[in-house]
Formats: C-alpha cells, structure tokens, sequence
C-alpha cells in the first residue's frame, strides 16, 4: 500500500492470502529466447493517468513508466541519467532574479500513434502545475481548497509554480521550450517540466474524437492546443481539464476502449487490462529511449497478494518478478525457491502515520486532531502518536525481514544516510520513543483524562477511524490490529477496516489517520519532505499550514545550499512536525525482489520504480 510522492510539489493494495492465482499465464521456466516476463503486483490498477491525488499509486505509476520515456531517469545509485534520444536541457541564462532553462526535444521522435513529439507537448506541465496560469486562465483556483482545479494534477504550489516567471516560450520550430524562473532552482531538472500526455490526443478527446486521426488531424490538434493555451481558451482548457481529471480513469482496457486514450511514447503500450492482468506490448514506433533487450510483452499480474501465492507462483514458473511487503514467512518460502534469486534492499520509502489537522479538500474537517481545536486536539494528536505501536510493528513485523530495522527517527533523513543520527537527535522525534512503550501509553492516557476523565479501563471515548488500503496483506492486517489494541489502551477507540480505493480517499475528512508507504520517485535537496509537509505540497493529505515549515521548505526549494544549510533546515521541518503532534514515521521499508534466475537485468533501485527502473535492460 504506496503513494508516491510527486516530484514536483512528490499504494500497493494486495489480496488477501486466500486469493488463488487465477489468470495467471503459465510460461515455460526454460524456454529459449523468451521475449515475455510476467510480474507480480499487489496493486491494483485504476488509471491510465496517474497524475492526479486519487490516481497517484504505484502500479499506476510503474504502467505509466513502461509506456513513457521521458527526458531523464534515475539510476540504482540515485544518480539523474539523461535521454538524450529523446531530447535535452540546459541552464540558457543565470542571473539574478532570471533563471532560465531550455528543454529540447530531439527531431523525429513520435508519439505511437506516428504524431510527432515537439515541444508543445512540454507545454502540458506548466497548464498542469502553475497556479498563476490557472487563474489567469479562468479556470478554478488551485489554492481554494473549496473547489477542484479544472486539471486535477495535485502539482500546484509547488517549487516550480512558487517560481515559474509567465508562460513558457516556445521556439519558432516548435522543438524547444524555454521556462524562465525568478531565482535559481536547485533542482530544476527534477521540478520543470517533462512529457506527460500527448497534447493532439488531449484536444481530440476533448473534442469527442473516438479514434485515431490523421496526421494533418494530428498536427492540427497540436497547434490548437499551443493556442489555447497562449490565447488562454478558458472553455478549451476545461474541457480538456475534464478529460486529463477523470478521462483515463479505468480498470479495463479492451478492443472498445478509446484508442486516444492509450497513445504513448514509451517502449511498450497497453494491449490490454482486465481483473487479473495488465498486457503491454512493444510499441512498434518507439524511439524515446533505449531499445529493449528481449522482454516485447510485460504481462503485470495485478492484486495478488503478498506471501505464499506469490511465492507459488514464482516456484511454478507461472511468473517471472515479484516485488512486494512479505512476511518472515514468505520471504522464507522465497529463497527455498532453487530457481529463484531474491535481494532485500533498503529503499526511499518509508511506512508512516499522519493524523488530519485540517482540510485538504473541498470537505470540512472538524474532527479529534484539528488544529482548531487548540490544546486538546494537540493533546490527543501527541497522546495518539505516543501509544502508536511503533516498537512492537517494527519488532514484531519487520525486524524478521531485515534484523537492522529501526523505528524512525527522521523521514527527511532515513536510516542510511550519513546525517540520520544527526538529525534524528535534534529533530523532536525522539519525545515519541523515549521509554518503554507502556511508559508512552501512561503518558498517553494522562494526556487523554485532562479531556476525558474516566478514560481507560475498557473507556475508549474517542472515536478514530483510520484509513489503510484493500484489498490488504498479511502484514498490515497484523498492523492495524497491532494499532486497535495499543491505542485502546490510551482511550482511543479505532475502526481500520481495509478500505478498497484507499488512495481516492486520502482527502476525505471521514478518516481522522492514515497509514501507508510514501514511495520517493526522486532525490531533491528538501528531500520531498516539503511535497508532504509544505502547505501547498501535492503529498500533503494531512491539511497542515505550518509558517515555520512553509518557510523552511521556501529556502530548500531555491537556490543551492550548503550541506550544512540544507540539514539545518531539514532539521527544523522535522521540529515543526514534532510540535504540532500529526506525523510519525514507522519503518523503512524493506524492498523485497525475487525473480526467475535466467531472467538478466533485474536490479532494485532505491527509488520508485524500483522494480522497472531499467526494464530496457531485461532479457532471459
């Protein structure tokens, strides 16, 4: 169960262990010249867009990876790679208060349905992330957490619409854009702009188009596109809006499906998606990126659930690659597999519990952990937090995965990272693992009797409902019940039942908590951290507006700092969220991959995809 952080502001939902493979397609363990590799996903599919807050999952994502190239990657050593098949970039000018730079697509790349890729396609990221724009043109306010933005990208307030100076310029050959910028940007690579949909195929759907058009068509739609965004088409850009928010929203893909819909420019595009499996195949235009080394047809088998039939499948041969959140007990079953091989890594993402302090949607919070609520709330977020079980989770769940597993004392700063303990020490978080946990839980139900007395003793006064993800897995079955004893006995009473489409419901002010995976898909200097933390963050869920982290966050999203500096200010992000009591991390998550042996290629990465970082590179 992953959300990933959007890059530039930043679930896997599995089956219960019961579920039987059904669907699975059966390959010979040792056929020669394989070009298919079958892999395991807990998640389960819901968007061909996963750019929006509710579409913002992992298998998503990881669909959205396979079929789009864009101008960089990141590599298993967190180093930024460039694509310079599909174009460049480039600092074009440097001074103070102007900040520029040049993004180039490379002649004759083109999208798969044969329209060429320009830099009008660019374009669509500034429409999809600047705020100023978004007013200007006459669609709904991205900052009015009373409406819905006519594109529903969860990209606003971020650094690049913090900083962005006016609308892109696009070159007289139409293969350059060129975005201006107040100051300089640290991590403009990461933050400015990159391909996301095709822009031809965005104005046809709006249009009502049901199949592929011709070139001309094709041509033309893009030129539309560049002048409705410049002249600022207020009815063009919502409908549009409208199709970008909701139009690629799917869990079926069939011979009915709106060809439009899947036109892409990466090596592989959608044939088909039902209930148990997700098919790409080669797509036969492809030339973003590097080619692929043998694997044509990527089959993801969706929704199968951590543990032994993952493991199963793995021993029959009936797939190929499985990356997920086991069990001590599967990760045995695992590497008993003698055809098998299976690493367990350390990555970026990080298990966490945030509590909702205000709204971060169109709905009115009012509930336990407001902020409105003055030093009560603050009273039951700090006392929830203490008898949070975080040891015994850790302990009890994870530890018999990977023995050096540690309760979390940054998010900025995982384990790993030659500042942890440094920042760990300094941070505040350390108030909330100080003692023993029934030492926590006394100071819990102190907390909880200022406000209701006769609290504890079976009294759990305080209903919570805490939202986590289905269909769910062995593991966090065992969490949540873990977290239902524990803070009963401080006066909580919680409901955590799995909730299918966890993922759509973060904003809902009906769940006062929720716990999942915050999977990075990059490595900037605020380390994401503001992307959850920041008021404006497309990650923030929680509807915390905190001064003193909005101007942390400003100073590590502007300019290249000192390594000292960016620590100091990491450090006092992580005070801020310590005082205001509504974020813990748990764990960091033990990335556990397992694939068939003949199968070259696979290599964890620590960032998301981790899985299908080099997916190029696969070949039995």
């Amino acid at each position: 169960m992953k959300a990933r952080l959007k890059t530039r502001s930043l679930v896997a939902a599995v089956s219960a262990a019961s579920v039987a493979l059904i669907g699975f397609v059966a390959v010979p363990a040792h056929a020669a010249a394989r070009s298919t590799a079958v892999v395991i996903e807990s998640n389960t599919f819901t968007s061909i867009n996963n750019g929006t807050p509710a579409t913002n999952i992992v298998i998503n994502g990881d669909v959205a990876y396979l079929t789009g190239m864009s101008l960089f990657h990141y590599d298993d050593k967190l180093n930024i790679v460039p694509n310079p098949v599909l174009g460049s970039y480039k600092i074009s000018r440097n001074k103070p208060g102007d900040f520029e730079v040049t993004y180039t697509i490379a002649p004759g790349r083109v999208w798969s349905d044969g329209a060429p890729i320009t830099a009008v396609d660019l374009l669509l990221a500034h429409v999809l992330t600047s705020s100023d724009y978004a007013k200007s043109a006459g669609l709904p306010d991205p900052t009015d957490p009373n409406v819905t933005p006519a594109f529903d990208s969860g990209l606003y307030g971020a650094v690049y619409d913090q900083h962005v100076v006016g609308i892109p310029t696009i070159s007289a050959n139409k293969m350059s854009m060129t975005v201006k910028y107040d100051t300089a940007i640290p991590d403009y690579v990461l933050n400015g702009p990159n391909l996301t949909l095709p822009v031809h195929a965005l104005e046809e759907l709006a249009a009502g188009k049901t199949s592929l058009q011709s070139d001309s068509a094709n041509a033309a739609a893009t030129a539309k596109f560049l002048s409705d965004v410049n002249s600022k088409n207020t009815a063009a850009l919502k409908a549009m809006g409208a199709v970008y928010s909701t139009g690629y929203n799917t869990t079926t893909v069939d011979s009915s499906t709106n060809p439009l819909l899947l036109v892409v420019n990466g090596a592989y595009v959608i044939k088909s998606v039902d209930s148990n499996a997700i098919t790409l195949t080669a797509n036969p235009t492809y030339n973003s990126g590097p080619a692929l080394s043998g694997i044509t047809t990527m089959v993801i088998k969706q929704g199968i659930a951590d543990g032994s039939p993952s493991s199963q499948a793995l021993a029959n041969g009936d797939a190929d690659v499985y990356q997920g959140q086991p069990t001590a007990d599967a990760v045995a079953q695992l590497k008993a597999i003698k055809t098998a091989t299976v690493t367990t890594t350390s990555s970026l993402a990080f298990e966490h519990i945030e509590l909702r302090v205000a709204s971060s949607g169109t709905d009115t919070y009012t509930g336990p952990f407001a902020m409105a609520g003055g030093q009560k709330a603050a009273d039951l977020r700090k006392a929830f937090l203490l008898a949070y079980p975080r040891a015994d989770i850790v302990a009890k769940l994870i530890q018999p995965i990977n023995p050096d597993a540690v309760v979390l004392g940054s998010v900025i700063d995982l384990p790993g990272n030659p500042q942890y303990a440094h920042v760990a020490s300094l941070n505040g978080m350390a108030a909330y693992n100080t003692g023993t946990q029934a030492s926590r839980t006394a100071a819990a139900l102190k907390l909880v009797k200022k406000w209701y007395p006769t609290a504890g003793n079976g009294n759990t006064p305080i209903a919570i409902n805490l939202l986590w993800g289905s269909p769910g897995n062995t593991r966090r079955t065992s969490e949540a019940a873990l977290i239902i004893a524990a803070e009963a006995a401080a006066g909580f009473k919680v409901t955590a039942p799995a909730t299918a489409g966890w993922g759509g419901k973060l904003a809902a002010t009906q769940y006062a908590a929720h716990f999942f995976i915050f999977d990075q898909t990059a490595n900037p200097q605020d380390a994401q951290a503001c992307g959850i933390f920041q008021s404006t963050g497309g990650s923030n869920y929680t509807g915390i507006n905190d001064p003193a982290i909005d101007k942390a966050c400003v100073a590590l999203q502007a300019g290249t700092l000192p390594a000292s500096t960016v620590t100091r200010l990491r450090i006092q992000v992580e005070q801020a969220v310590a005082k205001d009591a509504f974020f813990l991390g748990i764990f960091q998550n033990p990335e556990v991959t397992a694939f068939n042996s003949q199968l070259s290629g696979v290599v964890a990465a620590p960032l998301s995809p981790s899985l299908f970082w080099n997916f190029w590179t696969w070949h039995f």
